[in-house]
């Protein structure tokens, strides 16, 4: 294994960062967060761990970090990933995503930061023609979302190229689920995940589920997408960070799935199946932004990376998140 260095979790209170956090820290990796609590929890941040509380766009906060935790490594899950918000907000997903991850990666290169693996999306493809879709798909994102995360892969790709900072840009599918032991999950207030969202309804927290279109070009009609268990996608981001630290010059871009597509319907009928509720469906319109189909192809994450998903199985998935639920109630108390 590659010599451990510190890593700065930024986003580490919020769901998918929060369950790198873990992974870091079952694997020994010595760690801080980073987090302004706007969608994250301090209960999140386990014992022990470092917390600085603010934004990852001030300077002078990030200099007192660095110096303080003797960080070389950032993995950066702060931002804004609503898609249906970036198409009514634009310029804050371009502040969130944009803006303030190239403060971020312009403190790095100050400080000397070696490695930064961010946190980017499958909407940097839009909606591809290519199923499933490998990283040399065209980049065309269809809604502000896609665009503020292809704009920071793009300031990632110039830096390493003029800089000692190499990187590696995760896209990421659909992620769901939570920690197998309890230790971490969504907690989002009126999140729009469809397996949160199922399982809250599945619970009597929602008045049922809103499917957003019935008109796809899809086989049941409804949106199809690739759900990646967040657990797996957390040690993929520790096989990156072992990758960059192992080849100083390189950096990567890798999808994030199973290469498995599960349409709305599905999803649904996986979480009355699991939960053994009935779940009310009520079809709505398609939402601006959403593509009909996004399923991944992951080949270069498993064969550069050797990464092997311990979690892909839809029921399983659901089940996660559904005892991630019940204990949530608990922690909230």
């Amino acid at each position: 294994m590659s010599s451990k260095v510190s890593v700065l979790v930024t986003g580490g209170a919020g769901y998918i960062g929060s369950h790198a956090v873990l992974a870091l820290l079952d694997a020994g990796w010595p760690v801080a967060v980073l987090d302004d609590l706007s969608t994250g929890f301090e209960f999140a941040v386990p014992d022990g761990v470092p917390f600085y509380r603010g934004d990852i766009a001030d300077e002078a906060l990030l200099h007192h970090i660095f110096e303080e935790e003797g960080t070389r490594a950032i993995m950066h899950f702060a931002g804004s990933i609503i898609v249906p918000e970036s198409v009514e907000n634009p310029l804050k997903y371009y502040s969130n995503n944009t803006a303030k991850s190239r403060c971020l990666i312009e403190t790095a290169v100050k400080a000397g930061i070696s490695h930064f693996i961010f946190s980017s999306t499958a909407a940097t493809y839009g909606t591809p023609d290519i199923i499933p879709t490998p990283e040399n798909a065209p980049n065309q994102p269809i809604n502000p979302y896609g665009y503020s995360k292809l704009m920071t892969e793009q300031m990632l790709i110039d830096t390493s190229r003029a800089h000692s900072l190499n990187h590696c840009s995760l896209r990421y599918f659909n992620v769901a689920g939570a920690d197998p032991a309890g230790r971490s999950g969504q907690a989002t207030a009126a999140a729009t995940h469809l397996i949160k969202v199922g399982v809250e309804a599945a619970l009597g927290k929602r008045n049922g589920v809103a499917v957003f279109g019935t008109d796809y070009g899809t086989p049941d009609g409804t949106g199809v997408r690739d759900y990646i268990h967040v657990s797996d996608l957390a040690s993929a981001h520790l096989l990156s960070l072992e990758a960059l630290i192992a080849e100083p010059q390189h950096s990567m871009t890798m999808n994030c799935g199973y290469g498995q597509g599960y349409s709305v319907f599905e999803v649904l009928d996986a979480v009355e199946r699991v939960t053994g509720r009935k779940i009310e469906r009520r079809i709505e319109g398609r939402r601006e932004g959403d593509p009909a189909m996004l399923v991944s192809d992951p080949a270069r994450l498993r064969n550069k990376l050797r990464w092997c998903p311990q979690y892909a199985d839809l029921d399983l998935i659901v089940s996660h998140a559904f005892a991630w639920e019940q204990r949530l109630d608990i922690l909230r108390a």
